[in-house]
């Protein structure tokens, strides 16, 4: 005797169909559409949950080089400072303190550079 699918079936689609929420056309109706679409944006999920990690530390090593440089310095130059002196900030909170504390980041970069 044949089993049908049934209401596990309908649950997995269903699954999908939600997930396709917004997709544009049929990628957010119609099932085989959907699953390519679905199985498309999680690999792009995945991989950019990578990529964000680089893109943010390039804005943040941009902060720090424009912030030096208005200080009279380069990046490289600051880090290298930092890095002998043992100050262990890193380049999340350089950058933070270059944008909100301008002040407390030029009193830094003086403390390092002399």
């Amino acid at each position: 005797m044949r089993v049908k699918g049934g209401i596990s079936t309908r649950r997995r689609r269903n699954k999908v169909l939600k997930r396709a929420k917004g997709f544009y056309s049929a990628n957010s109706r119609a099932i085989s559409h959907a699953s390519e679409k679905v199985d498309r944006a999680q690999v792009y999920e995945y991989r950019d949950r990578k990529v964000k990690k680089r893109e943010f530390r390039k804005l943040w090593i941009q902060r720090i080089n424009a912030a030096a440089r208005l200080n009279g310095t380069s990046y490289s130059q600051l880090m290298g400072a930092l890095i002998k002196s043992e100050i262990g900030l890193d380049r999340k909170i350089l950058a933070d303190m270059a944008v909100h504390e301008p002040a407390a980041f030029t009193a830094l970069v003086r403390q390092v550079m002399s």
